[in-house]
């Protein structure tokens, strides 16, 4: 078994018939995140990028500013049924320690929460405000990037089970994919991988996702300074309004020559 996939028995059942045979699934694990040997959060994830999606969550939570925040990231001893280290525990050295206590993330700020409370939560942490770009990019690159991202979902391709994000130059050059269970940790990913390769704020970039747009991810493109967001499903209300309220250029349904862009919309050269 790899790391990001696994084989479980399945039966299948079709018109053709009955047939008992394995199936390759996506890795699900919780992967926790310390800071001075106190627990500051645990995501479910798919294995992979570690050392980007914490870089990336920490970035998007406000907790870092810059990669060199960061002193030492390492995996902590711990080891599964058969002895084997698990690489769930990343144990984080901060240049600056912060008090570890329950935190209100920003990425569950919608929660139990109005949605003017959401926006001014993340209106008052943004460090990057987006700059007005006429005509960043064109439609004819755009309608290829929901391809272009699918075929570098290579797992995916395997198991049917993961979201992707990527980030891309304004002429369509795919800088970076990953791929997890959770589309908040796909765009965790690449966001520090972006943060790790000095290229934050990413005013010059477009974050595409294979998933819907939700407020975390419009949240989460905002922080990073992202002026364009492109999604193959629908946004959701509160992502419209705070791709409107920051100045993001919202994209949803984008799929081959169609799109919906909600907000924004100067960026987009017809």
């Amino acid at each position: 078994m790899s790391r990001v996939t696994a084989r479980r028995k399945t039966l299948r059942i079709s018109p053709a018939g009955t047939v008992r045979r394995p199936d390759t699934l996506a890795v699900e694990e919780p992967l926790e995140i310390r800071t001075g040997g106190e627990s500051l959060a645990i995501t479910m994830r798919t294995p992979g990028a570690d050392i980007d999606l914490v870089h990336g969550f920490l970035f998007s939570e406000g907790i870092i500013d810059t990669v060199e925040d960061i002193v030492t990231a390492r995996y902590c001893a711990g080891t599964d049924d058969a002895g084997q280290n698990t690489y769930n525990l990343l144990d984080i050295q901060l240049r600056t320690p912060v008090p570890v206590r329950p935190r209100n993330f920003l990425t569950n700020s919608a929660c139990g929460l109005c949605g003017k409370t959401a926006l001014d939560e993340v209106r008052t942490r943004l460090r990057f405000p987006l700059p007005d770009l006429p005509a960043m990019v064109d439609v004819a690159t755009l309608s290829r990037l929901p391809a272009e991202l699918r075929s570098r979902q290579q797992v995916f391709d395997a198991t049917g089970g993961l979201h992707a994000a990527a980030l891309f130059t304004a002429d369509g050059t795919a800088l970076v994919v990953r791929e997890d269970v959770g589309r908040h940790n796909a765009v965790d990913k690449v966001i520090g991988w972006a943060l790790r390769e000095n290229r934050l704020p990413a005013h010059d970039l477009i974050l595409m996702v294979s998933s819907r747009a939700s407020f975390e991810l419009v949240q989460k493109a905002a922080m990073a300074g992202i002026p364009v967001l492109g999604a193959v499903s629908a946004p959701s209300s509160l992502a419209v309004d705070l791709a409107e309220d920051s100045g993001l250029t919202l994209i949803g349904f984008l799929r081959g020559d169609s799109m919906n862009v909600y907000t924004a919309t100067e960026r987009i050269d017809l």
